[in-house]
């Protein structure tokens, strides 16, 4: 747990440096595109003091889409986010609301984008205004991630009630809300609220 601790914080200092380092340099270069084919980090053709970072065109990847890998043993097909982090659904949700909060919300950071965009799904893929900005959402279901996982390693399902979001998850309100793998027995690993 302190190892994976450690290398989040030491792979947040190694970006918060490159942001800073490529931001200083793309401030000289007034007009000019960075490798996306974006104007290079500037609101305005004038060279200005202070580079806007527009992380929106840093990365390319699609706020959700598609992945395969591992639930319950079992090969699925899961929504990712652009970490490649498995997104998670709480079946108490509500169309409009969401009821994760307090130490709950802390466990279960949900998935925020003012404008989504999606990849190999066909749901739909809206955003809502909540108290810490917009959350997405598919068919209707709020997203959310698990601080416990890893890219690509789903270790949520079924803990505290979360279930794993499929490209497979039905509308929120329709007769069968998901069809996809049972939630997993608890490990007793505390986050049983």
């Amino acid at each position: 747990m302190q190892r994976h601790r450690t290398a989040i914080l030491g792979a947040a200092i190694a970006l918060t440096s490159f942001l800073a380092v490529g931001a200083g340099a793309a401030a000289g270069a007034a007009g000019a595109a960075d490798s996306y084919g974006s104007p290079a980090m500037h609101s305005s053709s004038t060279p200005t003091t202070k580079p806007v970072i527009r992380l929106q065109g840093f990365a390319k990847s699609p706020t959700v889409r598609t992945a395969e890998t591992t639930v319950n043993g079992k090969m699925e097909t899961i929504l990712v986010d652009t970490q490649d982090l498995p997104l998670y659904y709480y079946p108490a949700d509500t169309a409009k609301k969401s009821l994760v909060s307090g130490e709950l919300a802390r466990l279960w950071p949900p998935l925020l984008s003012a404008k989504p965009t999606s990849s190999g799904t066909q749901g739909k893929l809206t955003a809502l205004k909540v108290a810490a900005g917009h959350q997405v959402t598919y068919n209707g279901h709020f997203l959310y991630t698990f601080i416990e996982d890893s890219p690509g390693h789903v270790t949520g399902q079924g803990v505290s009630n979360f279930s794993v979001a499929t490209p497979r998850l039905k509308e929120i309100g329709s007769a069968t809300k998901v069809a996809t793998t049972a939630p997993a027995v608890s490990s007793g690993g505390g986050y049983g609220y």
